[in-house]
């Protein structure tokens, strides 16, 4: 059984995408690690899709990493490696292992079309990671949040201490970081974390896949561009962004878009922009 779940793609290109282990709160273990990019991967390539939904099947979002993958690493601890005297080549393995967990959950960073998550229950540590790789976040009213890793003996490496900062700001993010307290769906809109918040995932799901259909009717080029400007431009001046867009804008900007949008506008209809 696919531990991360495809559920189709919509007349308009939107595609579900399921974190599927809700027997175990849909915990991040080895194979939804390395599921996720693969299917991430292949939406971004799919031409039919425009936008891409995150949820999480059961009752939870993401309750966080597995704990059998820490209970197996820390009895497989590179200092207590067997025949590597200093225990440097096993601590080289867990660091290439890290940085594997860092890219599967960079997946919707990485992808080029917007991923939205939706957010219901517990989403906690490497939920955290996760959602905040992605580019929209909506979340129900009852939704758990916490940046969970310190109360585990750990320091997040996965992505949150280095994405929060630019979602909810430094001095939130070190609270948080270095509390691990919970916070509600309420508190997670009032820091930035998401969106908006709904009473209930059904109203959730009905009005972000609207969204997303709106989103789905742009020109997809400057859907793509604009996401791509925005994560870029974040590790940039904005001298450097400005460079950055003119250069995009200037290889990839479709006048026949352009066009079309006007046209659209004049005649007070949707426009109906080429697939890529």
């Amino acid at each position: 059984m696919a531990v991360v779940r495809n559920e189709g793609v919509d007349e308009h290109g939107v595609a579900r995408l399921l974190l599927n282990r809700p027997h175990k709160g849909n915990a991040l273990d080895d194979s939804l690690f390395r599921e996720l990019p693969i299917a991430l991967r292949a939406l971004d390539d799919d031409p039919q899709v425009r936008v891409v939904l995150l949820s999480g099947s059961g009752p939870n979002f993401c309750s966080g990493i597995d704990t059998n993958i820490l209970s197996t690493k820390s009895s497989s601890s590179p200092s207590s490696s067997s025949g590597d005297g200093d225990g440097a080549r096993g601590r080289e393995r867990f660091g290439a292992y890290i940085r594997w967990l860092q890219d599967s959950l960079s997946a919707p960073e990485v992808c080029r079309k917007p991923v939205i998550a939706m957010i219901h229950g517990a989403c906690i540590g490497g939920g955290i990671d996760l959602i905040t790789a992605c580019d929209v976040r909506y979340c129900t009213r009852d939704s758990l949040f916490s940046v969970k890793e310190v109360d585990l003996g750990i320091t997040a490496d996965l992505g949150s201490l280095q994405r929060l900062p630019a979602i909810v700001g430094y001095a939130n993010t070190m609270e948080l970081a270095l509390t691990a307290r919970n916070f509600d769906g309420k508190e997670a809109k009032e820091l930035g974390l998401v969106s908006r918040v709904f009473d209930s995932r059904q109203e959730m799901e009905a009005a972000v896949g609207s969204l997303a259909g709106a989103i789905a009717g742009k020109s997809e080029l400057a859907v793509r561009g604009t996401k791509a400007v925005l994560v870029k431009g974040r590790d940039m001046s904005v001298a450097q962004g400005l460079d950055y867009v003119a250069a995009r804008n200037s290889a990839s900007m479709s006048f026949q878009d352009v066009a079309e949008a006007i046209r659209a506008r004049k005649e007070k209809r949707k426009p109906a922009f080429s697939k890529l």
